[in-house]
């Protein structure tokens, strides 16, 4: 069987070429590019099964490529890895807003990276693989779509990032069940997950923001974690 097609981006030669020949050498198709506008024309082109994309590109940088990829219907599905030189929560924060699906700090060990790679393609291929009879949940004024990656709230269409989706979906199904930061991220990404408990703090807010008036169905259960209301 052929192994998946993996789209590298990042600016820095010596890094493609580390990336491209790990990869490779473990049997990845891969594609390397060094800027943020030739990613999303190869993206488009051919779609990939995963990237691996830097966070400090010149142009368009490793966030708004990440955005625009999960904006498309073509391409929302392809899990992104990102690379930052940074360990800052905040620039971790950034790039799961905008629905990557998971991170490797540089420097960084090309084992780690291969290994954070495969977890992320085992969880689509899982995802893509799971058959449910509850496609769609219905709670409240709320309606999710989990085939069509669509939310409506009140008859509104709202737009999620995939994490805002994820965590939506999770309380959804267990309405009235307190989940803490740590159970969302297990539920959302898998125990292998490594990020800190703060950016589920930051889907929340942006969650309620979104829903609006509707905001408060989710509440806060303070020193244990978050629920969506069951009444």
């Amino acid at each position: 069987m052929a192994k998946e097609r993996i789209l590298v981006v990042d600016d820095e030669h010596d890094i493609l070429e580390l990336i491209a020949y790990n990869l490779e050498k473990e049997g990845y198709v891969v594609e390397s590019v060094r800027t943020g506008e030739h990613a999303l024309a190869s993206a488009r082109t051919r779609v990939p099964d995963a990237v691996i994309l830097d966070l400090m590109l010149p142009g368009l940088d490793g966030v708004e490529v990440c955005r625009r990829l999960k904006a498309d219907p073509s391409t929302r599905h392809v899990p992104v890895v990102m690379l930052t030189a940074k360990s800052e929560d905040t620039d971790v924060v950034s790039g799961l807003e905008v629905g990557a699906d998971d991170y490797v700090t540089k420097p960084f060990s090309p084992k780690v990276l291969i290994a954070r790679l495969r977890a992320v393609l085992r969880r689509t291929r899982e995802a893509g693989e799971e058959t449910s009879p509850d496609s769609t949940v219905r709670i409240h004024d709320l309606e999710i779509d989990v085939q069509r990656h669509a939310v409506r709230c009140a008859g509104i269409q709202l737009e999620l990032s995939a994490t805002e989706f994820a965590v939506l979906e999770v309380l959804a199904r267990n309405a009235g069940w307190v989940f803490s930061r740590a159970k969302i991220i297990d539920a959302v990404k898998g125990s292998d997950y490594p990020v800190t408990e703060r950016s589920v703090d930051v889907q929340i807010l942006g969650l309620r923001r979104k829903l609006g008036t509707h905001g408060e169905m989710i509440e806060t259960v303070r020193g244990v974690g978050y629920r969506l209301r069951a009444e």
